[in-house]
């Protein structure tokens, strides 16, 4: 089962996703949360400090999506798509 202990997250302006971290064990998976997602969280956010803020209000929302879409020793990262989530939560 995947976890979510640090809150640690950070903008990848390449990407134009948060990046934020989970672990299942001592397996480490790294999520990607793109920019449309969170607009779908909170539409009208267009900025870095914009979007780390519609991630730390949704952490339980966003994580709770993570864990679906985990496959333990799948893969190193995961992308979390606005299609993930509803259009009015």
């Amino acid at each position: 089962m995947i976890e979510f202990p640090n809150h640690s997250r950070s903008y990848d302006k390449t990407r134009r996703a948060v990046h934020f971290g989970g672990y299942d064990s001592a397996i480490e998976a790294s999520f990607f949360i793109e920019e449309d997602a969170l607009r779908r969280l909170r539409p009208g956010c267009h900025d870095e400090r914009g979007f780390l803020d519609v991630f730390d209000c949704n952490r339980d929302v966003i994580c709770a999506a993570a864990a679906k879409v985990y496959v333990r020793g799948s893969r190193g990262s995961y992308d979390l798509v606005a299609g993930y989530f509803s259009k009015s939560a």
